[in-house]
């Protein structure tokens, strides 16, 4: 993988992931923007603890573009966009409308009820390719893995910033998620706090321990490997399922064999194996309901900064589709008391995945 390092107009930072060690990128961004004023604030919710993100600024931003005017296209000499070169593999740049950001301006307060502070951190924007009208699982395993590449390469370099307590890297897919930009990508945030269902999370796996002197993860991944009946597909050092309490119609859980904090800690036979195995996932999601692209999130849990030794790499992948031409909604139960009501069966939900091979 060569990586190379560049900046906007704006003096955002943009890097493009090639596996061409010979390619070139040397493209000048010949916009005129002006710098982004980022006002983000962080509340605490005196109520339930949860840290709440108040980025007010980002009312404006680019929502639903016509193909012709997509700011994650290659910039042509009739259209710049936010990637100043003609072609790319993989480029991954600093949002220009972010939550979060290392200079966020907003007041810090402690006060009884009343805890905030400035929303510090990053965002960046990751496209998996320059071809506007595919998908991710239209890549393929070669590009996929540089993929993997640069999200394990931003997940070392956001860890390592001041203050940042957790990396996450995901994909909305799908206008029905509420996807903004049509172009295949996905985002990267590192937050200046631990979210808040890994909190949760953690919790689990710390009663874990106490109780039985194990590992949370190792013993409910064996349970899943051991009972069969959720398991959608597994390889030699991956292991696809859906768990048992899935809240979403048709959810999957992808863990290596070997537990491990964050992307930055894989070997390379789990590196060279998952390209594979996640692509073969997503295209039994888009053939589940016979409409084509199926809307999902896709989302890899890491272990915050403190939690390392007890917390383990996982993605999770979901859709809100539960037949060919009905959605999920959140409704009052999910939305107002985080209670979820699912209408699929997780066990039914895995025999459908299954079949959806191939």
């Amino acid at each position: 993988m060569k990586k190379t390092t560049a900046k906007l107009a704006d003096g955002r930072e943009i890097l493009y992931y090639d596996t061409d060690e010979s390619a070139v990128r040397d493209t000048v961004d010949r916009r005129h923007l002006e710098p982004t004023a980022v006002r983000s604030a962080i509340r605490r919710d005196p109520a339930t603890g949860d840290s709440v993100t108040i980025a007010a600024h980002r009312q404006g931003r680019t929502h639903l573009p016509p193909a012709d005017e997509c700011p994650l296209c290659p910039s042509t000499d009739a259209r710049l966009s936010e990637i100043p070169a003609p072609d790319y593999e993989v480029a991954v740049f600093e949002n220009r409308f972010p939550s979060l950001h290392p200079d966020a301006d907003a007041p810090r307060t402690e006060r009884p009820l009343r805890t905030a502070g400035p929303g510090t951190g990053r965002c960046e924007v990751v496209c998996f390719t320059a071809d506007h009208d595919a998908s991710f699982a239209d890549l393929s395993e070669a590009r996929a893995r540089l993929v993997l590449d640069a999200w394990t390469d931003r997940t070392a370099a956001l860890s390592a910033l001041p203050g940042v307590e957790q990396v996450y890297c995901f994909e909305n897919r799908g206008a029905e998620i509420g996807v903004t930009l049509a172009h295949p990508h996905g985002q990267i945030y590192a937050f200046p706090f631990t979210t808040p269902r890994t909190t949760r999370i953690a919790a689990r796996a710390w009663a874990h321990r106490t109780a039985t002197g194990r590992n949370l993860f190792d013993d409910l991944l064996a349970a899943e490997r051991a009972d069969g009946e959720r398991v959608v597909l597994a390889g030699e050092h991956w292991t696809a399922f859906v768990p048992f309490a899935a809240r979403w119609p048709y959810e999957v859980h992808l863990y290596p064999h070997r537990r491990v904090p964050d992307l930055t800690a894989l070997d390379e036979a789990e590196r060279a194996e998952f390209p594979r195995l996640y692509l073969d996932l997503l295209r039994r999601f888009d053939r589940l309901f016979g409409t084509g692209r199926t809307p999902y999130i896709s989302a890899w849990h890491q272990a915050p900064r403190d939690q390392r030794d007890e917390l383990a790499l996982h993605l999770e992948l979901f859709t809100i589709r539960r037949t060919a031409d009905k959605l999920k909604y959140l409704a009052g139960v999910e939305s107002g008391m985080d209670a979820f009501v699912n209408d699929v069966s997780p066990e039914h939900a895995a025999q459908r995945l299954r079949e959806a091979a191939l």
